[in-house]
């Protein structure tokens, strides 16, 4: 997907670029590949790659569900899928949570490579939900773990009326397996919606769960515990 590509499918979608984003997205996707070379972030090495797999895949979500308020990206990565939704929509208050310090240090200087405002955090979901339990209007993720020990990770943070949103591929066993979970942590299953990457035969699924009631504060516990047994029944 080249840059002209990326416009027009995001005006699909009812987003025309400003000059500015356009140029933020620019310098994002070349700071990327040069940090990349000596720092592993990413395994997409083309512009093109980086437009398709990360940026319009981050963006995608906006065709069923408008994002706004305090967003949390759990495991976030080289920033995605937040910052390009930032960049989207500079009126979020974006905070990126990730265990991994060279990937924390890199969105420090990408933060000032962009000149945009977010929230980095280098921490565990675990231990980052001391003082921000229910937090959040939107809990966002991306392809970090599966669904029962992301929905553990997630549903915690996000407040009463908000929404967990995971981004995953193939899904059917996993959410089939996160039911009880879900239920369990005062969420409730919203949307379940399927499409694939521009023109391509990758497959996007995006699911939406509800939070209806207060979590448990047991929840989440220990990410060792949470990935020995999940939850269920």
């Amino acid at each position: 997907m080249s840059e002209e590509i990326f416009i027009e499918a995001l005006k699909e979608l009812g987003f025309t670029l400003t000059e500015y984003q356009k140029e933020l997205f620019k310098k994002y996707a070349t700071f990327l590949l040069d940090y990349n070379l000596h720092t592993n972030l990413t395994a997409i090495k083309s512009v093109d790659e980086v437009y398709l797999k990360h940026f319009y895949d981050s963006i995608l979500v906006l065709k069923y569900y408008k994002i706004y308020g305090r967003i949390l990206d759990i495991g976030c990565g080289a920033g995605f899928p937040g910052v390009p939704l930032k960049i989207l929509i500079p009126e979020i208050d974006l905070y990126l949570l990730d265990s991994n310090g060279k990937k924390t240090e890199f969105l420090e200087k990408l933060k000032k490579e962009l000149n945009i405002e977010y929230h980095v955090i280098n921490s565990r979901a675990e231990k980052y939900i001391e003082g921000n339990r229910e937090g959040f209007d939107f809990v966002i993720s991306r392809a970090v773990a599966s669904l029962p020990i992301l929905s553990e990770l997630s549903i915690p943070f996000v407040k009463i009326g908000g929404k967990f949103i995971a981004y995953k591929g193939q899904y059917q066993e996993e959410l089939e397996a996160s039911k009880y979970a879900i239920n369990e942590l005062g969420g409730v299953l919203e949307l379940v919606a399927n499409t694939t990457l521009y023109e391509r035969s990758d497959v996007r699924s995006f699911i939406v769960i509800a939070k209806k009631c207060k979590t448990d504060i047991k929840y989440p516990r220990l990410f060792e515990k949470i990935s020995k047994k999940p939850l269920q029944k």
